[in-house]
């Protein structure tokens, strides 16, 4: 079975009228089917930009990306956008629901972009939303959820696709610490029990310790803690 995500020397240097600011200076990085990874690392090290990369958000300016084996910087910009919708899953610290739209219809929208018709679209929504405690309130809008259960929908939303790579930026960093338990025991559960790969920023080293190893940034490279 390939690596779930590989970073391999990635480098990033962002560039301005002010000269060059190195970020990024040689990422080496592996995340296995059904690991959770915890990133923990001082604001400004470049957690942000790490995360971007390895959702094809940004392009490195060295090193390769392989999700799912392939190497992304070999793709067109068609083929990374597809890769993006169908195996990489966001989380966010906000959550970034649709207002407009029910917590069932957040997490059904993204799969009928990918193509999928909307019954079987709705039955993957409704046992997402299930295993995340939320059948009740599936049928309810964003601003009448808690803010655990808007995220709790985000991260069903993330996962509609089926990624095999989930990216996660302070994903309870919004959340009370009893709140943020809960939200953070369910989706170690779904990336027990799916084997999708998981890659979480947070400073909330309570979280870390739960998860499979944490590694921070240091002077531009990954460094196992």
């Amino acid at each position: 079975m390939s690596n779930a995500l590989e970073m391999r020397g990635v480098r990033r240097i962002y560039r301005s009228d002010a000269g060059e600011l190195p970020v990024l200076l040689g990422v080496d990085l592996v995340l296995h089917p059904g690991e959770i990874v915890a990133l923990m690392a001082p604001s400004g090290a470049g957690k942000s930009t790490l995360l971007h990369l390895a959702g094809l958000l940004e392009k490195p300016d060295g090193g390769q990306v392989l999700v799912g084996g392939r190497d992304a910087g070999a793709l067109d910009d068609t083929a990374r956008t597809e890769i993006r919708r169908d195996q990489i899953g966001f989380v966010y610290q906000f959550h970034h629901l649709l207002p407009e739209f029910s917590a069932l219809e957040n997490v059904i929208l993204p799969q009928m972009i990918a193509g999928k018709p909307r019954k079987a679209a709705e039955t993957r929504a409704l046992a997402l939303l299930a295993g995340f405690g939320l059948t009740a309130r599936a049928r309810h809008y964003p601003g009448k959820l808690s803010g655990g259960e808007q995220q709790r929908v985000a991260i069903a939303r993330a996962l509609a696709n089926m990624p095999c790579v989930l990216l996660a930026d302070e994903p309870t960093g919004n959340l009370d610490v009893a709140t943020a338990g809960v939200v953070f025991a369910e989706l170690l559960h779904i990336v027990r029990t799916t084997g999708v790969a998981a890659l979480i920023a947070t400073h909330n080293p309570e979280l870390a310790a739960r998860m499979d190893r944490t590694v921070t940034l240091r002077n531009g490279r990954i460094v196992t803690l």
